[in-house]
């Protein structure tokens, strides 16, 4: 591609030949190959332009920039007005603007994100509109299966990701779209088909992060100045100043008064399952059952539904879906006992886990024993805060390490234990996350619900910078198989 095909208002050519040929773009010299455009980002911990020269050294075809270079540079030079939008535009371009192939659908919101895009990308997919995924668990691009790093990838990821769905003949894609992906421009200039905002809660704020809880409302809006049709949950707090001024098309979901209304929501078990039932009103009339548990997974499959039912999908297909749908991490059965229950859940933050724990709580265990930890280099308010719903909520709390990052396990327990104290449950601090979960199962007791929180899909903890393989869903397999639980 010349680079005269990648400028505009926003980038122009400094110097240089714009008939010249690019092999690539790259934003990481770590990724960078000969003839590539390195676009130079500035980010929280690294400037770009501070790379310029390595890049030149292993053979860059052309610098993009927002700041000028001190010297002139041996290859063109293209500079940028926004650095993170124009590599969002060039990777587009690069890329043949895949999204414009695909139906595109967005979801957005501070939890039920992963579980509303897997129910999107399994009814589609059975209802023959091949179906790619991008999420917090997994990209999907047809027959491959790629580990997630990031729920919205950087944009030029994410663009590869998409033309990868479009060549393989894909049809649709479902993301989930963080506030940060949003921030970051991960998705500029992308227009979605469908948007969805499942929920908003304080999450995310913090070095790194968002600075402020207004900031991170500001970024989920954006999404719908983004997209044709909202479908909006109408039933969290925040849903009419998310809806406020939006130019979208704009549908809600709920319990009353909403295009797609829930009714007649009852728990139930069945087989060793744990699920929800209801019924479903408004534009389309039918029941709903769906074998995960919880309240707010009635919320997740009424947006699923609502999704589909608009883009025409027979409701038979979406409710034989909804009913077989096993998400990984989320609220994830594993069968080790015929005596208790065990499950895995993603929940990382006190938003997520009150409402677990609330949902559980229904099924009337008689003891409901949480394990977590939670990761390091993110705000103390979350310890705090999840300590004291843990040790209110729950009978039994196993408070353990989580991904410490950069800091010391003992110091983030130590930071738990001040809301677990807080609260009127017991507890035990087992710092080694594969003997908490021994502890746990050796310790249950008939009719138990233990919950492993925290982590759920993911298959890792981070040590200073190192990520090191470790799944709860083997290691909870493994102990009982030593305790001879199964």
């Amino acid at each position: 591609m010349k680079i005269k095909e990648l400028l505009d208002d926003s980038r122009v050519l400094l110097y240089g030949d714009p008939e010249s040929e690019i092999t690539g773009i790259a934003y990481d010299t770590r990724k960078l190959e000969p003839g590539n455009l390195f676009v130079c980002i500035k980010g929280t911990k690294s400037d770009g332009h501070d790379y310029i020269d390595k890049a030149i050294e292993l053979g860059a075809g052309a610098i993009a920039l927002t700041e000028e270079p001190a010297k002139e540079l041996p290859v063109p030079v293209i500079k940028m007005q926004d650095d993170r939008a124009s590599l969002s535009a060039m990777s587009t371009v690069w890329f043949g603007s895949p999204a414009k192939d695909l139906i595109t659908i967005g979801i957005t919101g501070t939890k039920g994100k992963t579980t509303t895009a897997f129910m999107i990308y399994e009814i589609l997919n059975r209802a023959g509109i091949p179906c790619g995924l991008v999420g917090s668990v997994e990209y999907i691009t047809g027959s491959e299966h790629i580990p997630s790093t990031h729920s919205t990838p950087e944009s030029y990821e994410l663009q590869k990701l998409m033309a990868a769905m479009r060549d393989n003949g894909l049809k649709a894609v479902v993301m989930e779209v963080s506030s940060q992906g949003l921030m970051m421009q991960r998705v500029g200039g992308m227009t979605f088909d469908y948007g969805v905002f499942t929920n908003f809660g304080t999450d995310h704020i913090g070095d790194g992060e968002h600075k402020s809880l207004e900031e991170y409302f500001a970024c989920k809006r954006m999404l719908f100045g983004m997209c044709k049709k909202g479908i909006f949950n109408a039933d969290d707090p925040k849903a009419e100043e998310m809806m406020f001024n939006q130019p979208c098309e704009k549908l809600t979901y709920g319990k009353n008064g909403t295009d797609y209304r829930m009714s007649d929501l009852k728990l139930f078990r069945e087989e060793g399952l744990l699920g929800i039932s209801y019924r479903i009103s408004g534009r389309k009339e039918l029941p709903v059952t769906v074998c995960i548990p919880g309240s707010f997974n009635a919320y997740n499959s009424l947006a699923a539904f609502s999704v589909c039912s608009e883009m025409g999908i027979d409701v038979r297909t979406i409710t034989e879906v909804l009913y077989n749908i096993r998400v990984r991490g989320r609220v994830e059965l594993v069968n080790v006992s015929k005596d208790f229950s065990v499950m895995l859940d993603y929940a990382h933050n006190g938003m997520a886990l009150k409402s677990l724990l609330t949902t559980l709580r229904e099924y009337q265990p008689k003891r409901l024993v949480t394990l977590f930890g939670c990761g390091g280099n993110r705000s103390k308010d979350r310890r705090y805060e999840m300590g004291e719903i843990s040790s209110n909520m729950s009978d039994f709390t196993v408070v353990t390490s989580d991904n410490p990052r950069f800091e010391e396990p003992g110091d983030i327990i130590s930071d738990i234990l001040i809301g677990i104290k807080r609260g009127k449950g017991e507890y035990v601090a087992i710092p080694d996350r594969r003997e908490a979960i021994r502890y746990a199962l050796q310790n249950a007791q008939p009719g138990d619900c233990i919950v492993v929180a925290g982590k759920g899909h993911e298959d890792y903890q981070e040590i200073r910078g190192v990520k090191y393989h470790m799944d709860d869903r083997e290691m909870i397999i493994e102990e009982a198989k030593a305790l001879q639980l199964t």
